[in-house]
């Protein structure tokens, strides 16, 4: 299983998602996504531990 972290232009994460729909739907929310990272799996480990990505999502 692939996540996803998803930064501003600044730098700053923004979601951390499991699909690139999630990611799709961010952009048409008018999320300012500027770039996307695959995350490492030991990064990845801790989401599928803590829940689902989208708990990350402050606006989901």
């Amino acid at each position: 299983m692939n996540f996803f972290t998803c930064f501003d232009g600044q730098g700053k994460v923004i979601a951390r998602c499991q699909t690139t729909q999630e990611i799709e739907v961010l952009k048409k929310m008018g999320r300012p996504i500027e770039e996307v990272r695959e995350m490492k799996k030991e990064e990845a480990v801790v989401c599928s531990l803590t829940g689902s990505p989208s708990d990350f999502n402050m606006d989901y």
